[in-house]
């Protein structure tokens, strides 16, 4: 497995230069882009900028994993519901022309007030991501949803979810979250869906979160993805990913 980062919230002001000497500094592999950060990838670029990206990436070697996209797809508004099937059209050639693996994109809760129900909810959601991956095949870019949001982020219902949507390019960031955890374990939850897991966001490892554990889950399953830390604002953040690169490979060696 292979530890990257997430430009939320540690990198949110660097550029794209800035991103990858930062890698190359601390020994970060990988990087993905989370949308309406200072590197500035987004899908306004002009073709002469996302090449000049693509090639600023793949000559440091630095993994350009994934346009973190903000799409999600649980409105009961048909032409909402509609905007962000579309948007997630414009990542998925936006990563395609910058050399990204995939896009990340997410459930962000339910629409009780509008009396749609759970189920209803998984199945919108489910049939808005097959038909996503379905458009994703002609550029050859994965989709991760992202274990996310009020109630949507319970793991079973992202089960739900995948079974729906039913697609090879479809896959899963696991997040970490606390509703994970059951009887001290990720095991009940995290399991189900292992062979569905793209990537993932790791957090402090101090955390009260079973990080020991997982790493050894990963393992057992092959996983050979990215684990993408997702970490508050440093002062000193050269310093700061040097020692958190240290403790991961200890934790995970």
């Amino acid at each position: 497995m292979r530890l990257g980062t997430v430009t939320y919230n540690l990198a949110k002001d660097w550029d794209v230069d800035t991103i990858i000497a930062m890698c190359h500094k601390t020994g970060f592999e990988g990087v993905e882009l989370r949308t309406t950060h200072a590197h500035g990838v987004e899908p306004s670029l002009t073709s002469q900028e996302r090449a000049e990206v693509k090639a600023k990436f793949a000559e440091s070697g630095v993994v350009l994993w994934g346009l973190g996209s903000v799409c999600e797809y649980h409105s009961p508004d048909p032409a909402v519901l509609r905007e962000n099937i579309q948007s997630t059209a414009e990542f998925v050639k936006l990563a395609k022309d910058v050399g990204a693996v995939g896009v990340k994109v997410r459930p962000n809760g339910f629409a009780k007030d509008a009396g749609i129900s759970e189920e209803q909810t998984l199945e919108q959601i489910g049939r808005a991501l097959r038909e996503c991956g379905q458009q994703a095949e002609a550029y050859g870019i994965e989709l991760w949803l992202e274990v996310h949001g009020p109630g949507t982020s319970h793991p079973p219902h992202v089960k739900t979810i995948m079974d729906v949507a039913d697609h090879p390019l479809v896959g899963v960031t696991w997040n970490c979250n606390q509703q994970d955890i059951v009887d001290l374990s990720i095991e009940k939850y995290y399991r189900p869906l292992a062979a569905k897991v793209r990537c993932l966001h790791i957090h402090d490892l101090y955390e009260d979160y079973p990080y020991r554990e997982l790493f050894r889950i990963l393992k057992e399953t092959g996983f050979d993805g990215f684990c993408l830390t997702e970490l508050g604002e440093s002062a000193e953040p050269e310093r700061f990913m040097k020692t958190y690169n240290l403790l991961f490979r200890e934790w995970t060696k």
